[in-house]
């Protein structure tokens, strides 16, 4: 084994603590609003979709923590806005891959088709490269490393269902009608 010297060690009061979960909380927040902007701005219906679909993703993980009796600590924030940031990167992939779709020319239907086909290996590949170090983490790590694995390892299994199906789900809905399928709207 690798020799491990211990460098600093801190104790927070109950008190202390509770601050910095909160002001981690509001941060995530003002995040997922500052991305929502950024990914409407910038890919106009599909960054709607992409919202629509980060929201179901929050609702499914407190839905699964509260089932599964979930203590909110630090490393779990972050696992949580990390995991949010692999579900935004999913999205992403999907919708760069529309777009090229539909600059080589191909109806919107075949490229919304094409773009979820041509995104899947390396959102998988992704995520499930993601589940295994999540999983080691688990194994060997302290109580505050398998809060950060646990919830990054559900974030990202709620994110590999919610990009792929929901977001799917939700733009094949909205090019059922006329008026959406307009291809300036993408």
């Amino acid at each position: 084994p690798l020799p491990v010297e211990i460098v600093e060690t801190n104790t927070i009061g109950a008190l202390l603590g509770n601050r910095n979960i909160i002001k981690s909380f509001y941060a995530a927040i003002l995040g997922l609003i500052l991305v929502g902007t950024f990914m409407i701005i910038n890919y106009r219906i599909l960054g709607f979709i992409s919202v629509i679909s980060l929201l179901i993703y929050g609702l499914f993980n407190l839905a699964l923590y509260s089932l599964i009796p979930v203590t909110i600590t630090l490393p779990g924030i972050a696992g949580l806005i990390l995991s949010l940031g692999m579900a935004v990167d999913a999205n992403i992939l999907i919708f760069e891959r529309i777009r090229d779709e539909l600059k080589n020319g191909n109806t919107l239907i075949r490229s919304i088709d094409n773009g979820f086909l041509r995104a899947n290996s390396s959102i998988i590949d992704g995520h499930i490269t993601t589940l295994i170090s999540c999983f080691i983490l688990f194994l060997v790590g302290t109580n505050f490393v398998k809060g950060f694995a646990a919830t990054l390892g559900l974030g990202v299994m709620i994110s590999l269902y919610t990009s792929l199906n929901c977001s799917k789900t939700f733009l094949k809905f909205l090019t059922s009608y006329q008026s959406f399928r307009q291809k300036k709207l993408f």
